[in-house]
């Protein structure tokens, strides 16, 4: 389960609305606790690529928001992207590029006007949806509780 609090989904929808028509990316991170994830921050990256179907980070970048998140004690999660007309399902390319069982890969759909927030986790070339829970939360000591 991933639950993200509804600011972060706001701020996610932003991002991705803000990017079309390309595809936007970026980190997700935050805590583990009872087998859940809890998303405390993002990280909007550059789409080198700046692609309408497809994204690709800088390593650079990604390796600055991994050292951000260690700095604040918090965990990787994941990544996020959107998928500026097409659903919120991971596409082969992003399943084939899915290369931690353990991550999380968010996708914002803007496909029908409404956007839709899905997660998934990817093992052995197959993808499965994640629940993605949005609750109400406000920052308190870098987590949103």
């Amino acid at each position: 389960m991933l639950k993200i609090p509804k600011c972060l989904c706001t701020e996610l929808i932003r991002c991705a609305e803000s990017g079309a028509p390309y595809e936007v990316c970026g980190l997700i991170g935050g805590i583990i606790s009872d087998g859940a994830k809890e998303v405390t921050d993002i990280y909007p990256l550059e789409n080198i690529d700046r692609s309408r179907e497809h994204f690709s980070i800088d390593v650079h970048a990604q390796l600055d928001a991994v050292r951000d998140m260690r700095k604040k004690g918090i965990t990787p999660l994941g990544n996020f992207h959107s998928h500026p007309a097409s659903p919120p399902i991971p596409s082969r390319e992003d399943i084939r590029l899915a290369h931690d069982e353990g991550a999380s890969y968010v996708i914002i759909s803007l496909a029908k006007g409404k956007p839709v927030i899905k997660s998934f986790r990817v093992k052995d070339g197959e993808a499965a949806e994640e629940a993605v829970v949005t609750e109400e939360g406000q920052r308190k000591n870098g987590a949103y509780k």
